[in-house]
């Protein structure tokens, strides 16, 4: 019942900041209209709890055929195992790459986390082919609802490797609480929030 009533509020509160972050979609909005062809908003079938599929939802920050060139540049893939991952990927928009950089990009998942679909912490949703390739051994990291913030994110790991990636993945699982979940939160803004200082004092020196 205590867990209900968490993800009640969770989902309130997320509501909440939709609204208040309304004005912000308002410049995201024009900024990504103005400076490429495409909606405005990405979407994607994820793997959720149980692999449960699901539409996730992103500010858009690819050129608009990005799934199509995809398999153009499998090549570049810098992610040990059954996952796909370029840091630096050629698909990205002027802003977008800027947005991806600091995670505002995920900020429509809000969304997702008031349809019951994501949690605020929680392992990362994988597109549904990628999911298929996890290894049994990492499958309890599908027991509960994907977050926009984990362990993989607070840490600055996204540059680990794959078998980094699942282990902190479990972790999150594991040790899932009210208070574990706080601090992964408070530990991503303090990570999102260093890139945003970084990104702008390199935008300074140009």
């Amino acid at each position: 019942m205590f867990t209900l009533y968490l993800h009640f509020l969770e989902r309130l509160l997320a509501l909440f900041l939709l609204i208040f972050l309304s004005p912000l979609f308002v410049i995201l909005y024009i900024l990504v209209k103005f400076t490429s062809q495409g909606p405005f908003f990405f979407k994607q079938l994820r793997a959720g709890k149980n692999k449960k599929p699901f539409w996730i939802y992103k500010i858009r920050t690819m050129v608009e055929n990005a799934e199509d060139l995809k398999e153009k540049i499998k090549h570049l893939n810098q992610a040990d195992g059954p996952v796909f991952k370029v840091y630096d990927d050629p698909r990205f928009t002027k802003i977008g790459r800027f947005l991806a950089k600091i995670g505002i990009d995920e900020l429509p998942q809000l969304i997702n986390i008031v349809k019951g679909q994501m949690s605020f912490v929680g392992p990362r949703p994988l597109p549904l082919d990628e999911a298929k390739k996890i290894p049994k051994k990492y499958e309890k990291r599908f027991l509960v609802l994907p977050g926009i913030f984990s362990s993989w994110v607070a840490y600055g790991a996204f540059h680990n490797d794959f078998k980094k990636w699942m282990e902190l993945d479990l972790k999150d699982v594991e040790n899932k609480s009210f208070w574990y979940d706080l601090k992964i939160v408070i530990k991503s803004l303090g990570f999102v929030l260093k890139l945003i200082i970084r990104s702008v004092k390199s935008s300074i020196n140009v």
